[in-house]
């Protein structure tokens, strides 16, 4: 049985990341040659997400999650997110960043994976999220980057 991921948005902006040559060389050779390794997921709201960017980047980045199965987004992730917001672990401006770390949780998805270190790959917000899922009875995904899937 394969383990999981969740790509959370950031993930697949990396992919055509011109102003970070190591995030996107690193993201394109992880998604081209280790990616299928995984059973992996995106969502409804990564799509939103990318579709908010414009083109030329657009549609490449939505072509990379398009075959991709979608977690689903439900009554239980939306609690579970505002769960995380009224306890602080994420302030209110940054509800698409609880809603990727519910979804996860919500669905046991071994790895979370992104490039976002402000506001969900940092280890405090980590801590508190563990601690959180624990006492709710939420599973608790491992938050990592591309480059801790990388196989040597």
């Amino acid at each position: 049985m394969k383990q999981t991921l969740y790509l959370e948005t950031s993930v697949v902006g990396a992919y055509l990341d011109n102003d970070d040559p190591f995030r996107r060389d690193l993201t394109i050779r992880w998604f081209e040659h280790e990616l299928a390794e995984y059973d992996h997921f995106s969502s409804i709201l990564v799509r939103r997400e990318l579709e908010r960017i414009s083109e030329p980047h657009r549609t490449g980045y939505i072509n990379l999650v398009k075959r991709m199965p979608t977690l689903e987004l439900t009554d239980e992730v939306a609690i579970l997110a505002e769960g995380y917001i009224s306890r602080g672990i994420f302030h209110r401006k940054f509800l698409a960043d609880a809603m990727h770390v519910a979804l996860a949780s919500f669905h046991k998805i071994d790895y979370l994976v992104t490039w976002n270190f402000g506001h969900i790959a940092n280890v405090r917000k980590q801590a508190r999220i563990r601690l959180f899922n624990t006492a709710a009875g939420f599973f608790s995904p491992s938050i990592v980057t591309p480059e801790f899937l990388v196989h040597s």
